[in-house]
Parts: structure tokens; C-alpha cells; sequence
């Protein structure tokens, strides 16, 4: 077995580690540290991982003032829960950026909105509808 850890850089963790719990119906619990945090699944699969701007000189993670940030990159999450997730992103974003549609190349549903930092979420269910 191999995964990706996806990393992004974030103004503040605990905010953004509060807004991925919230999105996917986790309990609220506080990042392990203040400047990284692990948002995991159920079973301990490690889903996003949340790093401060400018912490422990990572090249790529210097500043969000080098690039806008999520350029040339799209959080994609499926999930089993489809309708709670969309609920939580309705309550935790003034509107959508993509309203929920079936994507006829997969025919799953899906939608998008931006997180607290400006990158682009996708939210697709896991099986086709």
C-alpha cells in the first residue's frame, strides 16, 4: 500500500484544522502542534496535512505572497457521506463554487467551495448516483 500526504500551506492552523473537522463531520479536536496538523479519517488514513507559512524552511511553504495559494492545485476528497458533507460546507461558506451536479465523466455527484485560505475543494461522493 502507498499514500500521498497531501500538505498545504495555511495562515492558521487551528483554524484550518477546525474547518476540515467541521466539513467532514469529525469531532473538534486541536491540532498536534501549533505550526502542523494531520486531518485524518476514521481509520487513521491521513486525508490532508495542514502547515504553517513559513515554518521549518520548507522551500515550497515559504510564503503564500511567492504564489497565490491552490494555484495549479484541487483538493479532491470522496466520500461516503456525500449529503452531511454538503451540509457542513453550506454552513461553513457563504455559497458554493461549484453547486452539486453529476460529473458525467463519473457519474458520481460532487461540488466545490474554497477553504479558509483560498484553495479550491472538491467534494465528490464516492459511488456513482
Amino acid at each position: 500500500m502507498k499514500r500521498t500526504w497531501t500538505i498545504i500551506g495555511v495562515a492558521d492552523v487551528a483554524r484550518s484544522f477546525k474547518w476540515y473537522q467541521s466539513l467532514f463531520g469529525q469531532p473538534e479536536t486541536p491540532p498536534a502542534h501549533d505550526d502542523f496538523g494531520q486531518i485524518l479519517d476514521t481509520d487513521g488514513t491521513v486525508l490532508l496535512c495542514l502547515h504553517q507559512w513559513g515554518a521549518h524552511e520548507h522551500p515550497s511553504l515559504a510564503s503564500p505572497d511567492r504564489s497565490e495559494p491552490g494555484n495549479g492545485l484541487l483538493l479532491f476528497f470522496r466520500v461516503d457521506d456525500f449529503y452531511e458533507v454538503l451540509t457542513s460546507a453550506r454552513a461553513l461558506v457563504t455559497g458554493l463554487e461549484e453547486e452539486p451536479n453529476v460529473n458525467p465523466n463519473t457519474g458520481t455527484k460532487e461540488f466545490a467551495l474554497r477553504d479558509p485560505d483560498g484553495y479550491y475543494v472538491m467534494i465528490s461522493a464516492l459511488a456513482a448516483s
